[in-house]
């Protein structure tokens, strides 16, 4: 197994630094563009590990056999979170070419914020915010997999102390994924605001994670040790989390849309006008059908989640529609009048994911795929009951 992630780990470094002299290629001929393509390539892997993170939490909170399959893959990308803040230094170098108030405190005309929302989206805060919401995430990472290794080694149980750091830790989570989705994606548009925003990328980043384990487990559930542990039951409780999250999702969706559509607001509707007109309304349908209506319908299927094979490739199609979702939420705000979709949005994307895959399955392969927790071994031993 540790070989096969070693291959993984290196494959992946590979086309992650050939793509990254292709973008560093493209930041010299386009330095903006590079920018919006790295924006929606940055966020988008930058979700793995923080809805990880948010999972991780909830399951040492609740239990469940269901999580134990997937603690190791989530707690090897929370380890990531040092690289990702180590990759948001572009952000913070080209911030005046990326965000229009940015470019207002640097004496430009357009774009200029007045009152509190000018202290707030100011690039000195911005950065402040930035390191202080890494600083949260990389401290909460941390203390969980230290204390998880450690159970591993000892015949004590740190379970306490996981529950009592997971508690507060979501209600941590909650509010630097909130902000962290303000400053990065909503403040593209800065006349425009919702208070749905922040919530909605919690969801998404937490949908987009769990997809991602549910590939991971299994790409791994037929070797060992997964495959004397990974149970169809346990795949079944992993599709009904994502269900969950799918609808969710799409609550929270059209709850914002049908609000701001209702009242008619100068200042909130043009956001919604942007992105069903021209070609955005063709990719604002591709969402509705695959990142809602079709993966609900597979997943009210009880023989499709204890599938593992039929559930990783829906858990895919989530994951696909993902960064459309984040292109749709991001693009329009540089190319409103028509759809876009330059070479570098997929080269960024292919780049940070190379870089991230490889970190990912560098830490996955120093570890035990299976923790060494006194509920997981309890619950080996009911199902063996029964």
């Amino acid at each position: 197994m540790r070989e096969r992630l070693d291959a993984i780990r290196n494959r992946a470094l590979i086309v992650g630094v050939v793509a990254t002299v292709l973008c560093i290629i493209g930041a010299f001929l386009d330095a903006r563009q590079f920018l919006r393509s790295y924006l929606v390539a940055y966020v988008f892997w930058l979700g793995l590990p923080l809805g990880s993170l948010a999972i991780l939490m909830l399951h040492h909170l609740v239990g469940g056999r269901w999580g134990f399959i997937i603690q190791r893959l989530l707690e090897a990308a929370v380890k990531t979170f040092p690289a990702m803040a180590l990759l948001f230094l572009p952000f913070i170098i080209g911030i005046r070419r990326l965000y229009p108030w940015a470019a207002a405190h640097a004496g430009g005309a357009e774009h200029v914020v007045t009152g509190g929302k000018a202290v707030y989206l100011s690039p000195a805060f911005f950065t402040a915010r930035a390191v202080f919401y890494f600083a949260v995430w990389i401290a909460c990472s941390y203390a969980l997999t230290k204390w998880s290794r450690e159970q591993d080694r000892s015949e004590v149980s740190f379970i306490g102390r996981l529950q009592n750091l997971s508690g507060p830790g979501l209600a941590l989570y909650g509010l630097t994924s909130t902000f962290s989705a303000i400053d990065w994606i909503m403040s593209l548009e800065p006349e425009w605001y919702s208070t749905i925003y922040g919530m909605i990328f919690m969801v998404s980043h937490g949908m987009a994670a769990l997809a991602f384990a549910i590939i991971a487990a299994r790409l791994l559930a037929d070797d060992p040790p997964l495959a004397g542990a990974a149970a169809p039951d346990q795949f079944q409780d992993l599709g009904n989390l994502l269900l969950a999250l799918v609808m969710f999702w799409a609550y929270l969706s059209f709850s914002q849309f049908l609000i701001i559509w209702a009242e008619n607001l100068s200042e909130e509707i043009p956001w919604y006008v942007r992105r069903a007109t021209g070609g955005w309304r063709y990719v604002a349908l591709l969402l509705i059908i695959f990142q809602f209506a079709l993966p609900f319908l597979l997943l009210l299927s009880r023989m499709a989640k204890r599938r593992a094979r039929s559930l990783a490739w829906i858990a895919l199609v989530v994951l696909i529609m993902h960064w459309v979702d984040l292109l749709w939420l991001t693009a329009p705000a540089f190319h409103p009048s028509s759809f876009y979709l330059h070479w570098l949005d997929l080269a960024a994307l292919i780049a940070v994911g190379g870089l991230w895959i490889g970190a990912f399955a560098h830490y996955l392969g120093a570890t035990a795929l299976l923790p060494n927790d006194p509920r997981f071994v309890e619950a080996l031993r009911e199902a063996e009951a029964t």
